[in-house]
């Protein structure tokens, strides 16, 4: 957004080549590739690696191009094309985007997270996630994140439960959490990461993973810290609409 607000006073294809050029530059160091490399690839490489050059990759290709024309193309007296306004204001949107994102942590509306102690039994967790508005609950033991009780999750080891004829009151009421996150793959549903991740690096971990249900957000990103905020899959289209009115 400081881009944009400096660059009103310039003309169009100044601001476009100057929001280029920074992208250009960010993607490169971020993802240290080389110097030798055409932008159109640097963007091809680019894609699996970062949401937001996954989003807008189309856009970039086409910029690269329109940048061509400007370079190569025009000279001192002579610009052979001159960008739309919608085009700048586009290309300086992905440019803020990819040079200063924002951070996930400031995206989350309410940074208070339940947590519950590995020994808890799910009656106690299933009556936390009923009389809150989570549904996910982060699991401690002896201080170090040891996964998610997710509401989904529970349901389907009742469901088992029942399949198999035992008693669901006995079953939740004797159960511990963490037998639950021992019963599955558990890492596969949850990352940690630091206060300073941003919005496109907890997007691009649900893109990577589909059986993600949660993101953790710690001050280091590391297990034995308390958590500061967590992101679900449920937020992946608010975080969205974040970036596009960014």
């Amino acid at each position: 957004m400081d881009l944009r607000r400096k660059m009103k006073s310039q003309t169009n294809a100044r601001r476009f080549i100057n929001a280029y050029n920074k992208i250009d530059y960010a993607i490169r160091v971020q993802h240290d590739f080389k110097r030798s490399m055409s932008f159109s690839e640097v963007v091809r490489k680019a894609v699996p690696l970062n949401y937001i050059v996954r989003k807008y990759e189309d856009d970039l290709v086409d910029y690269g191009r329109l940048r061509n024309a400007i370079i190569h193309k025009s000279n001192d007296e002579y610009v052979i094309a001159e960008p739309h306004e919608e085009i700048v204001e586009k290309i300086e949107h992905i440019c803020d985007l990819i040079t200063t994102p924002p951070k996930a942590v400031e995206a989350i509306q309410d940074n208070n997270v339940l947590c519950v102690q590995n020994d808890v039994v799910v009656k106690d967790v299933i009556q936390l996630i009923a009389t809150s508005k989570f549904s996910n609950i982060p699991v401690y033991e002896k201080g170090g994140l040891i996964g998610v009780a997710n509401g989904q999750r529970i349901l389907d080891e009742i469901g088992k439960q029942i399949a198999s004829g035992n008693s669901i009151d006995k079953f939740i009421a004797e159960t511990k959490i963490e037998e639950i996150l021992n019963a599955s793959n558990n890492l596969n549903y949850y990352e940690v990461v630091s206060k300073d991740a941003t919005i496109e690096e907890v997007l691009n971990l649900f893109t990577k993973n589909r059986k993600l249900i949660a993101v953790l957000i710690t001050k280091t990103g590391t297990l034995n810290e308390t958590p500061i905020g967590i992101v679900t899959s449920a937020d992946v289209i608010s975080l969205n609409d974040i970036l596009d009115n960014y």
